[in-house]
């Protein structure tokens, strides 16, 4: 079982950064991959990125493409979501997720316009 916890959040401006944290702990040996979801009042939650460990790859949702990176930091079982340009549709609340099995409990970001 791995337990992931997301931070990071908050109410920023338009345009503003935010870094988002999702870090892990557990069986975290057996971590192959980590997604960064959101989900916005009255919305399915949406993939917004995702990183491969074996490689590094990442990938990205159009909407983000450009504006967010995805990282991780193996020595601090974080993976990160370096958000730029922030607009107000990115506001959500943010997960993380390894293997689409664990899940944390996400954290809100709110940009104002």
């Amino acid at each position: 079982q791995v337990q992931l916890v997301e931070s990071g959040g908050g109410l920023v401006q338009a345009g503003s950064s935010l870094r988002l944290s999702c870090v892990a702990s557990g069986r975290t040996s057996r971590t192959y991959a980590v997604t960064w979801f959101r989900q916005a009042p009255g919305k399915e939650r949406e993939f917004v990125a995702t990183i491969r460990f074996s490689n590094d790859q990442t990938y990205y949702d159009d909407s983000v493409e450009g504006r967010f990176t995805i990282s991780r930091d193996n020595a601090k079982n974080t993976v990160y979501l370096h958000m730029n340009s922030l607009n107000s549709e990115d506001t959500a609340v943010y997960y993380c997720s390894s293997e689409l099995v664990n899940w944390g409990r996400g954290t809100q970001v709110t940009v104002s316009s």
